[in-house]
């Protein structure tokens, strides 16, 4: 079996964020990258396929010379190769095309992305190639098997409101993954065996096809810092309520 793992290039959430030219970008001064966490656990569960299974790994972005660490670090967890398409990751259209056409080229079984990023949270990708590709798609997924001796029949669980889905498909298949697809104490770090060995795998680099830009980035704005806090006396309770239903608007 051939597996894709997508992966994202996202602020690691401990980095300050601050924006540039009058708000229009994001500025990446001072900002540490690191595999996005739905991708990192889908990443896993690749590996453990590879591992059970003999599958084969390959992992792929779209993204600048930049983004060269985080395929790396991939590379240093266990996968067999990485592929950098080279480009701006614009919007999620345009990501979903370029890795289309990746995976039409390396005609994989598999493709697992996390279900979306944790920079801009579009939640778009993965739905938008599985369309392309026309094959099936299991979203929000936190529990994939594939039978060994029948890989083509896949069991995989997905997260709905107020419980599960148990669904029965086939490969070819799209994942959107998120944690509990592998338990956080699965995740791998890689050891120094891993950071030599992923000197010596090919990372390739690819130049995009013409696609579609279906959205462009106008402004960004921070939260607005919170109010104060305002005490109230416990013997107040009609000015606590005046509080609650015409500022906060809660009641």
């Amino acid at each position: 079996m051939k597996i894709l793992v997508c992966i994202s290039n996202v602020p690691d959430t401990t980095s300050k964020i601050n924006f540039a030219d009058g708000d229009t970008k994001f500025d990446t001064n001072g900002v540490q990258f690191v595999i996005n966490p739905n991708d990192e656990f889908g990443l896993t569960r690749a590996m453990w396929f590879k591992e059970k299974q003999g599958s084969t790994v390959h992992v792929a972005t779209v993204g600048e010379v930049s983004v060269e660490p985080t395929l790396r670090k991939a590379l240093a967890i266990g996968a067999d190769e990485a592929i950098r398409i080279n480009a701006v990751p614009t919007d999620g259209l345009f990501v979903a095309q370029q890795l289309a056409e990746v995976v039409k080229n390396g005609q994989y079984d598999l493709v697992i992305a996390g279900r979306e990023s944790i920079d801009y949270n579009g939640g778009m990708v993965p739905g938008m190639l599985a369309t392309l590709l026309d094959v099936n798609f299991v979203n929000t997924c936190i529990g994939l098997e594939i039978e060994e001796d029948e890989e083509d029949k896949v069991t995989a669980i997905r997260e709905i409101d107020g419980g599960k889905e148990t669904l029965a498909t086939t490969l070819p298949l799209v994942v959107g993954g998120q944690k509990g697809l592998v338990e956080e104490s699965e995740l791998r770090i890689p050891n120094m065996r891993g950071i030599m060995m992923a000197r010596k795998k090919a990372l390739n680099v690819v130049e995009p096809i013409d696609a579609i830009q279906g959205t462009e980035d106008k402004k960004f704005e921070k939260p607005a810092p919170k109010g104060t806090v305002k005490l109230v006396d416990s013997d107040k309770i009609e000015e606590l309520i005046d509080l609650l239903h015409n500022e906060a608007k809660v009641i």
